[in-house]
């Protein structure tokens, strides 16, 4: 691999980077290509963070996790996809780290004790149901509810989409309506909920790429759910989660510019080794302009991915640094695995090489968590005042 950008990084982080691809040097290309074509969770690897306390890195001292900021997390998942993993590895353990933020923040003491040391021990595993058939972006019209059990508890009712590691996870960090229909994002409450099989249908939803993390639509049917299990006030639930969409962003980032770097690299050896009409195919400007351009916004997507953790960790206002940390470094992920895949040709649209790997993970970052589009709306009209269009 190509060295490290290392400078951007303090002393921690220099040494959090090594740890991480010192892991990863175990689970080479092969292992994340088996994973992805059997459809099989990558356990080993999962264990593997785990014992070393990296799954909960950004969960409190208290609780067992490693009092960790944002940004040191963003270094992990970025040397996670940087390794070869891209989002398969990244996924396994990114809801962990960044999902239960609101918990930590809002959640009653029960709540903490009882989940987040099993969550930064790495023997908790967690999804996340916000995403509905009916609504997508439009979180306002979720219609998934939560109704009154008259003993102080709930009984949740609905369906979810996208909602990935459910197959795999015990709880999830669940959106749904307990205001009446027409609250909006007014009447939200957020619950961190079992996946109990007696009232949840799991269904993983064939897609092209990154599967060895299922998504999943998830279907409850009367769901019980206790009264402790709420995060923070009733209604409150969207103001809530807003505390791991920030975050969200920045890991997301990081793990986009990882997966273009990985990309980057193949292209590179493969433009110094591949001799056609006598010369290395890298001695065409139509290979090495692109390569170079390639290089150039994935470290300034880098760079903005690592400011806008800081700036989240200082506890300053971030939508914009992340929002663009995540565009910027969407665009720069896929237009390095695509010019890869142009760069070896035939060969990159072969398995063997695994940029074909790379560029359908890729391509993901343009879509999820939030659309390129979205990301642009949420600039113009929140940081820029320009009137808003839907």
């Amino acid at each position: 691999m190509n060295e490290p950008d290392d400078e951007l990084l303090d002393d921690d982080q220099r040494l959090i980077a090594a740890a991480i691809r010192e892991v990863c040097a175990g689970f080479p290309d092969d292992y994340w290509a088996r994973c992805d074509r059997e459809h099989e969770f990558p356990w080993d690897f999962y264990a593997r963070m785990a014992e070393g306390g990296w799954v909960g890195i950004a969960l409190p001292e208290e609780y067992g996790g490693g009092g960790r900021c944002i940004t040191d997390a963003a270094v992990v998942l970025h040397e996670v996809a940087a390794s070869g993993a891209a989002m398969n590895g990244c996924s396994a353990l990114h809801l962990t780290v960044f999902g239960l933020n609101p918990v930590v923040k809002f959640g009653n003491d029960r709540l903490k004790e009882t989940f987040l040391p099993r969550a930064a021990a790495g023997d908790l595993h967690v999804a996340f149901g916000v995403t509905e058939p009916d609504a997508g972006t439009d979180t306002g019209r979720i219609a998934t509810r939560a109704e009154p059990d008259g003993n102080g508890g709930w009984r949740i009712f609905g369906r979810k989409i996208w909602t990935s590691k459910a197959l795999e996870s015990e709880v999830v960090l669940l959106l749904a309506r307990t205001g009446d229909a027409g609250s909006g994002l007014r009447g939200l409450s957020l619950f961190l909920a079992d996946l109990d099989p007696d009232y949840v249908d799991i269904r993983a939803i064939p897609k092209v790429g990154r599967n060895a993390v299922a998504s999943c639509e998830v279907a409850y049917d009367g769901l019980p759910v206790e009264g402790w299990r709420l995060v923070g006030t009733e209604n409150e639930g969207f103001r809530h989660i807003l505390h791991g969409l920030n975050p969200e962003r920045v890991l997301l980032a990081s793990e986009a510019c990882g997966i273009g770097e990985v990309a980057l690299d193949r292209a590179t050896t493969y433009a110094k080794e591949r001799v056609v009409f006598d010369r290395p195919i890298g001695a065409n400007q139509a290979i090495s302009h692109p390569l170079a351009q390639a290089r150039i916004q994935l470290k300034a997507a880098w760079m903005m991915a690592l400011h806008a953790g800081r700036r989240y960790d200082a506890g300053l206002e971030c939508g914009e640094a992340a929002n663009s940390a995540k565009y910027l470094a969407a665009e720069a992920s896929f237009f390095a695995a695509d010019r890869a895949m142009q760069t070896l040709g035939g060969m990159g649209y072969a398995s063997e090489y695994h940029v074909e790997r790379y560029w359908r993970e890729a391509r993901l970052q343009r879509i999820a968590p939030v659309t390129q589009e979205m990301t642009l709306n949420y600039v113009a009209q929140n940081v820029m005042g320009l009137p808003r269009s839907y």
